[in-house]
């Protein structure tokens, strides 16, 4: 599939390495074989998945003539904290719009990303309650933004639609050359799925490329046949817009809900043992509210015995770190 037809920034330079996690497999007993695909390690404000699709994204911003960003997320959103910062390198504005989905959780001096959106330089921020249309808010800014003169470009909560997905495609077609190069196939590979951006641009890619290896994400906001319907969706859109004439197969779209609960981005017991195991077995570190839960997820599907020995085992580390220390509390109990 051909990305070169649409316009990027080039954020993304190298591919991000695929690292063998020979203590991790160890510690869940050594019969499957983890590997880890690191966008934690990539460009931008303290790494993250969300400069991928960023790349797409604001280089579509550029060739509309904007100078302003508007874009949202939660409290903590480390898609806000990459957006702003990507911002900042390209001399825009940037504007957020933060969705308080457990209430009472938006604390202007809190650590993690909000301390980040602080230090950046953030233009404004406006907080609204959980289930607020996100998009309506973000237009409220915008107007007020075009009345004093600038030309804001709204970018969707996780960079998820068919412009940023395709920076997943693009990981997509990077994972695909690297099983080449280090001459291993994976045999299931595992994804956070959260706004779906990351989820729909893999899942088109593999798809697109043939690649034929199954894909499960594990959400980390919603029940898995609703984020099964809204990954679809998306991925279908992504395929479109790159001119395939593929029809996405609704059995590839894959999604376990049960991982997030109790919510999102409340604690749970599992992903507290997701984050302390990688943590202490290979010093990578996750997030809580993404990569935390899906990891989680791989790690209970891996003990309950669906992977065959030997199997080769991908997960998508999505980054998210500074998040971590605005939940201090919860890995010190």
């Amino acid at each position: 599939m051909n990305l070169a037809q649409f316009p990027r920034r080039g954020y993304v330079k190298t591919p991000t390495p695929i690292e063998f996690l020979p203590n991790f497999s160890k510690a869940l007993g050594g019969k499957v074989n983890v590997y880890i695909k690191r966008d934690d390690l990539l460009p931008g404000c303290s790494g993250g998945n969300k400069t991928r699709k960023l790349d797409f994204c604001i280089a579509d911003a550029l060739a509309k003539g904007a100078d302003t960003i508007i874009t949202c997320g939660a409290v903590q959103s480390n898609h806000c904290r990459l957006t702003l910062s990507w911002a900042v390198h390209e001399g825009l504005d940037c504007h957020l719009v933060l969705e308080e989905r457990v209430p009472g959780s938006y604390n202007a001096e809190a650590s993690g990303n909000n301390f980040l959106f602080q230090l950046l330089g953030v233009k404004s921020i406006t907080v609204v309650p959980g289930g607020s249309p996100m998009l309506d808010e973000m237009e409220k800014v915008a107007e007020k933004l075009r009345a004093e003169g600038k030309k804001p470009y709204i970018i969707p909560g996780g960079a998820s639609n068919e412009i940023g997905a395709l920076g997943y495609v693009g990981c997509a077609q990077e994972i695909m050359q690297q099983m080449f190069d280090m001459g291993i196939n994976f045999d299931h590979v595992f994804v956070p799925s959260g706004s779906a951006g990351t989820h729909a641009g893999m899942i088109a890619g593999f798809v697109g490329n043939n690649m034929n290896i199954p894909m499960s994400g594990i959400d980390v906001s919603r029940p898995g046949d609703v984020q099964q319907e809204i990954v679809y969706n998306l991925a279908q859109k992504v395929l479109n817009k790159l001119g395939t004439g593929i029809e996405m197969p609704k059995d590839k779209v894959v999604c376990y809900g049960d991982y997030y609960l109790p919510g999102y981005s409340r604690p749970n017991d599992a992903m507290i043992e997701a984050v302390k195991l990688l943590a202490q077995t290979e010093a990578i570190l996750l997030d809580p509210v993404y990569s935390g839960k899906a990891f989680a997820g791989m790690i209970d599907l891996i003990r309950k015995g669906n992977f065959a020995e030997g199997s080769n085992i991908l997960f998508l580390h999505t980054g998210g770190s500074p998040a971590l220390y605005a939940y201090m509390p919860t890995f010190r109990q």
